[in-house]
This record gives structure tokens, sequence and C-alpha cells, in this order.
């Protein structure tokens, strides 16, 4: 690309920018209601118009396949009818959900006389940039749209038609709440130019939240120009403790890694401690190969017939498919060691009946999610309840964990006083 191209491109986004800027300060004071009155029109928008989004989705799979797009990202770009009711449902829970914006957190008054409360307000424009994965369209308009911000998503060249299609929907909640368009702006270009200007864009846009692979993720954290809530990779980790419940320990990996392989809550390595190898053996990893997992194993795993002996590379490493490094710990303490040194502040989790052990491991692990006894594929912001999600920020600064509406908001201070003056 010439000079003259990036320049028309910058000018692009600084004009989408500006423009967002503009609806943010509607968005910040409009009411629940006009907000709640949006995204149901939404969701009726998505669930009226789903032909024509299977059609448009059916048109980016095709030029996917054809290019070699991976089964991981084809399964996070293909939209169906099930798929579809998903994006209407969300967008009807984000709704329902209390407004985030003004929400008191915290108040106390002072022995000069001023009484002082902090209170949740909007970030302002949020830049989101993301890749396959069409429902992001859906899922950031909704949550800035709730958390009183306005958003420019730039979605990737293989989910350009979904994306559309799905934008069209959000296009027509806004317009059905009496709300600007500008609320919710789709970079509608497949020029990469467009994420560059929209990572130079200081003081236009607020915070950037990329979706995507660890190349996309890589991209914005280096040439940001202004804040990014992100995370590098999902590499999940479950530990089958000694003191394991067998049946449910059985269930859990095997959901853990085979219930979605693409999703960054997928699990990538199984820690099993010698205590419970002594007592069940490699039933684990018998179930893992049996469900069609290629096993990468190490020390008396790589025993079990089927197995593939495991490399260093193979932990610490994010398969996303129907791949899983495997490797005997001793005990809580091994198993934390190993995720201190492999994981990645994502998602953890540990399969134990004891409350002691299970303790240890919740405190000892770093991770921005940490569970006992439930499957890491749980590491989603509907599932929190929170009716969607832009991400999963593994950073610690400002938000950690599924980014929903709440996270999309700051505060400020309101101090009153009564005449009062400072000695």
């Amino acid at each position: 690309m010439d000079g003259a191209q990036q320049a028309d491109m910058t000018a692009m986004i600084e004009a989408m920018a500006r423009e967002a800027r503009e609806a943010a300060s509607v968005l910040a004071l409009a009411t629940a209601e006009r907000k709640h009155a949006a995204l149901i029109a939404a969701a009726d928008a998505v669930r009226l118009g789903e032909a024509e989004i299977l059609e448009a989705n059916a048109r980016d799979v095709e030029a996917g396949r054809a290019s070699g797009l991976s089964d991981a990202m084809i399964d996070r770009l293909v939209l169906n009818p099930d798929r579809l009711r998903g994006i209407v449902d969300g967008l009807r829970s984000v709704a329902e959900q209390p407004d985030p914006v003004g929400r008191v957190l915290a108040e106390w008054d002072r022995p000069n006389g001023l009484h002082i409360k902090r209170v949740a307000t909007p970030l302002g424009v949020i830049g989101v940039i993301y890749e396959s994965r069409p429902n992001v369209t859906a899922d950031a308009g909704a949550l800035a749209l709730k958390s009183g911000n306005a958003v420019i998503l730039r979605g990737g060249s293989d989910s350009f038609y979904s994306s559309r299609a799905i934008h069209a929907a959000m296009l027509s909640g806004l317009r059905a709440a009496r709300l600007p368009d500008a609320a919710i702006q789709l970079v509608e270009t497949q020029d990469r130019a467009a994420v560059g200007a929209m990572l130079r864009a200081s003081g236009l846009i607020d915070v950037i939240i990329p979706r995507g692979g660890k190349g996309l993720v890589g991209l914005v954290q280096r040439e940001a120009r202004v804040p990014v809530f992100s995370h590098l990779e999902g590499i999940c980790h479950v530990y089958a403790d000694g003191d394991a419940d067998l049946e449910k320990a059985r269930r859990v990996v095997l959901n853990a890694k085979t219930r979605r392989t693409g999703v960054c809550g997928a699990a990538e390595c199984l820690l099993i401690d010698r205590a419970f190898f002594a007592r069940h053996g490699d039933v684990l990893i018998r179930d893992l190969l049996a469900a069609g997992v290629e096993v990468r194993a190490t020390g008396e795993l790589a025993d079990t017939q089927g197995t593939i002996p495991a490399t260093d590379e193979d932990f610490g490493r994010e398969f996303l498919s129907m791949t899983i490094a495997a490797k005997l710990v001793d005990g809580v303490e091994g198993a934390i060691a190993h995720i201190r040194r492999h994981g990645s502040q994502h998602t953890e989790s540990i399969l134990t009946e004891n409350a002691r052990t299970a303790a240890a491991f919740m405190d000892g692990i770093d991770a921005a999610i940490v569970m006992q006894n439930a499957s890491t594929q749980f590491a989603d912001g509907g599932e929190f309840g929170m009716g969607a999600e832009i991400g999963i920020a593994t950073g610690k600064m400002h938000a950690r964990g599924p980014v929903g509406a709440e996270q999309l908001t700051s505060f400020k201070y309101l101090v009153t006083g009564d005449g009062t003056v400072r000695p």
C-alpha cells in the first residue's frame, strides 16, 4: 500500500472514531430503558434475519475452506440455527441485566464535610478487532451499548459477510430505540491497514480489544498506541489430584478437551497426580484416546498404547485441536509449579474432593479463572451470567477474566460540599 492509500485508511478510521465519540456522548446519558429497547429490537432483527445471516455465513465458510482455514478456525466461523439462537439469547440476556452505568461503587463522608461517591461511567469508544467468530459482532455491540460505550468493529476478512449481516441487525436495534447509528460501527473493508489505523488512533479510541489467534493478539500488543484488553493464548490445564472423584474426573477431562477444541477455554494439558495414577491407572488417557484425541505423553503415561511421546515444546502449547499433552506430577505442588512455568494465566482447573488441596491450588495459581471440579470450557462470559463477553482478559489492569458490560466501565468521583473550603 502506498502512502496515499495509507493516509486514506487513516482518515477513514479517524472519521469513524470522531463519529463514535459523538455517539458515546449520547449513549453515556441514554436511559436504561432505551438501551434495553435497542437490544431487544436487535435480537428480534437477528431472529427475523436468520436466512440472510446464514446465507452470508455460508459464503464466508466456502471462502474460508477454499483458502485453507484450519478446522478450528472454521469451527469458530460457522453459524447454524442453534448458534444464531445463542446470539439472540445473548442479546436478550444482556438487555435484561442491570444497567452498569451510574452504579455507586462506594460512598462515604469525610470529617471536613465532604460527601464522596465513586460512580461507574462508560469508557468512551471501544475498538474490537477479531478473526472468524462473527458472533463477536453481536456480543461486542451489545455489551458496548449496555455499558454506554460506542464501538468500532473490525472483523476478519474470513467473517466479512457474516459480520455485515449481523451488524445490519444491530443497526435495526439502534434505530428502533432512536439511538445513533455511529454507536455500533463496522469497518467494511478487508484491507488490513484498517487494523493499523485503529491501533494508532490514540485520543480517539479509548481501548482496543482483540479476539483472535496468537498472531493477531501479538500484533495488537506490540503496535497499539491505546490501552489493550487481551490474552495471548489459552493454555488451560486440568489437574487430576490424588483425591479426585474418578467419575467426575472422567466427565470433566473429556468435556474440557473435546466439547469444542477451537475455543480458548479448551484444555491443552492434562496433569495427573502420581497418587491418582497409582489408584486408577491410565483411565483418563484411555478415555481421551477412545474419544479420538491425540495424547502426547511423558513418563509412565507414554506406556499407554496409542499415545505419542511428548516433547518439551508440547507443554505450554495451544493446540486448538484434538490434541492434548499429558504428564504425571507429584501432588498439588508439582501441578502448581508446572502451570506457573507453562500456563498463560487464562483458566486452570483442579479435580479433587479435598478442600485443603483445592484451596492450595486456587491460592497458588495466578490465572484469570481458577476452577474446582469443573470443565475449563466454562471460561465464557455467557456461562458466568454476563449474557455475553467480548473476550477473556488475562492482564491484571482494569479487567481480568470474562469482559462483560460491567468490565467496560470506569468510574468518576462525585464530591458534594456545603460551601466547604480547605483550610
